[in-house]
């Protein structure tokens, strides 16, 4: 299994800068490529990021604002164009299902690849169930249909290595003990429960676009990461709250009160240069925090 990880492939808000794209995030989690709200350029992104757009299976999107939804239609004809054979499985929230549309069908082309749409009701709640994670979504505060998501792989039962070598068990009779819950070898009898743990399943959370809401800290509810917004310095809170954003500061509460283990600020206002103030400002309150830039890369 391969290590989980963020790729930032853009991370300011409404337009993009001279060092910053417009929004848009890759993660590979469980083995699953994820795309979330890809913004205008996210498909030149891929490249920069040395990161094939075929390595996307599932793509989110929280809102239809533009610089969260502007590169859907690219991206599905790229998928299209190399010919993608499995299913594409796409997210947003049910009300906006006529942009989906409008992205989707925006331009002429040969669709060949199969999109499964997955939309998130108004109320929230589980989404999808995988194998690999279940994805539930909540509605956030921006002032139009906008839906965090929480993405939970399972629980897993794992061999204690020491354990297990003291008891002898090895080779085809690993397989036995956990489908059987016991084997036999000498004359021994081992029980799965001897020799296992039980490994809690890794977590994410994607809150973006929203001021401070109590939707959002139950999405980041012990996760291994948040992603989250942090659109201004707490010196701009009242802008922020205008625009239905927040600050860094408040990004940092939400990480705290739900007893994250990372936070990876993201989602810039074009008027900021140093992105490293986020999280300077974050710091203050949760140590555990980290400043996006675009192509940088971050493991959990």
């Amino acid at each position: 299994m391969s290590q989980d990880e963020l790729v930032i492939l853009g991370c300011s808000s409404q337009q993009p800068t001279r060092r910053r794209n417009q929004g848009a995030y890759f993660i590979r989690f469980q083995d699953v490529g994820l795309l979330f709200d890809p913004g205008e350029g996210t498909q030149r992104q891929f490249i920069y990021a040395n990161i094939k757009p075929t390595a996307v299976s599932h793509i989110f999107v929280s809102h239809f604002h533009g610089d969260h939804c502007l590169g859907l239609g690219s991206m599905l004809m790229r998928l299209n164009l190399d010919k993608v054979s499995t299913p594409i499985h796409c997210y947003y929230p049910e009300s906006g299902k006529k942009y989906f549309d409008r992205l989707r069908f925006g331009t002429m082309y040969h669709s060949t690849i199969h999109v499964k749409e997955h939309p998130a009701s108004k109320q929230g709640g589980l989404v999808e169930k995988w194998p690999e994670f279940t994805i539930e979504s909540l509605p956030l505060d921006h002032g139009v249909d906008n839906v965090g998501w929480r993405l939970q792989a399972p629980d897993r039962l794992r061999f204690d290595k020491d354990k297990l070598k003291k008891t002898g068990v090895k080779g085809p009779h690993v397989g036995v003990l956990m489908e059987k819950g016991e084997v036999t070898v000498e004359g021994k009898k081992v029980l799965r429960e001897e020799v296992t743990y039980l490994e809690k399943g890794k977590s994410i959370a994607i809150v973006i676009d929203t001021r401070s809401c109590a939707n959002a800290v139950k999405l980041a509810k012990d996760v291994d990461l948040l992603l989250c917004e942090s659109t201004y310095l707490e010196d701009k809170k009242e802008l922020a709250h205008e625009y239905a954003h927040m600050t860094a500061k408040e990004a940092a509460i939400i990480a705290k009160e739900a007893g994250a283990k990372k936070l990876v600020l993201t989602h810039f206002s074009a008027r900021y240069q140093d992105t490293e103030a986020f999280a300077d400002e974050a710091r203050e309150i949760f140590p555990e925090s980290y400043a996006a830039s675009d192509m940088k890369r971050f493991l959990f």
